[in-house]
C-alpha cells in the first residue's frame, strides 16, 4: 500500500473505468438471455477497457485516487456478476460451483473491508495491486472469455475446466493470503 495523491477529478482513464460498470449489466442480461456471441464481445470490450484505462493513467500522467478507488471496484463488479451469473445459469454444461463465488465474495469483501477500515484509521492510503492480485483479476477474465467460447463453439473439456477452476481457486486463496498479510504490515507500522 502506498500514499496517493488524493485528487477525486474525472479523467479519460475514469471515464473509461465507469464504462466498464455500465457494461455489466447488459453482459448478465445477454449471459441470462443465453446471448453468448453479444456477452462474450461485451466483455472482451470490458477487459480491453480494463487494460486501455491503466495504460492510459500511466502515459498521461492522470492516476488519481478516483481511478485507484473505481478501477478494481469495476473489476471486482463485473467478475463478480459474471461468474455469479454463471453459476446460476441452466444452460451451462458446467457450472461454477457455489463454493467458488464463496470463495470469490470471501476475498473480496476481506479485500475491500480492510482497504476501509484501513482508510478509516490513515486517511491517504490506496491499495497497490500486487503482481499476484493483478495475474488472479487476469486469470479470472480469461477463464470467463475461455467458457464463454466454450459456449460459442459447444465445446465441453470437462477435465481441463476442472483443472483450470482448481488453479484459479489456489490464485485466489494465495492472493488473499498476501493482501492480508500487507494489510497487516501496513496497519502495524502506521496505525496502531
Amino acid at each position: 500500500m502506498k500514499k496517493m495523491n488524493q485528487s477525486m477529478q474525472c479523467t479519460l482513464s475514469t471515464y473509461l473505468t465507469i464504462g466498464r460498470f455500465f457494461l455489466t449489466p447488459f453482459i448478465v442480461y445477454a449471459m441470462i438471455t443465453g446471448a453468448w456471441k453479444i456477452a462474450f464481445l461485451l466483455f472482451i470490450t470490458a477487459a480491453f477497457t480494463d487494460i486501455l484505462d491503466g495504460f492510459l493513467a500511466r502515459i498521461l500522467h492522470q492516476e488519481t485516487f478516483l481511478g485507484a478507488l473505481l478501477d478494481p471496484l469495476a473489476d471486482k463488479i463485473l467478475l463478480i456478476s459474471c461468474f455469479t451469473t454463471l453459476a446460476f445459469t441452466n444452460t451451462l454444461p458446467f457450472s461454477i460451483p457455489g463454493w467458488f463465488i464463496f470463495l470469490l465474495l470471501a476475498r473480496e469483501t476481506l479485500i475491500i473491508g480492510g482497504f476501509i477500515y484501513l482508510f478509516i484509521k490513515n486517511k491517504q492510503i490506496a491499495i497497490e495491486p500486487t503482481r499476484l492480485g493483478k495475474l488472479t483479476t487476469v486469470a479470472h477474465s480469461l477463464f470467463i472469455i475461455w467458457l464463454f467460447s466454450c459456449y460459442f463453439f459447444n465445446w465441453i473439456p470437462i477435465k481441463t475446466y476442472y483443472a483450470v477452476l482448481g488453479i484459479i481457486s489456489c490464485l485466489v486463496i494465495i492472493s488473499l493470503v498476501q493482501y492480508a498479510r500487507i494489510a497487516f504490515n501496513f496497519y502495524r507500522k502506521n496505525c496502531s
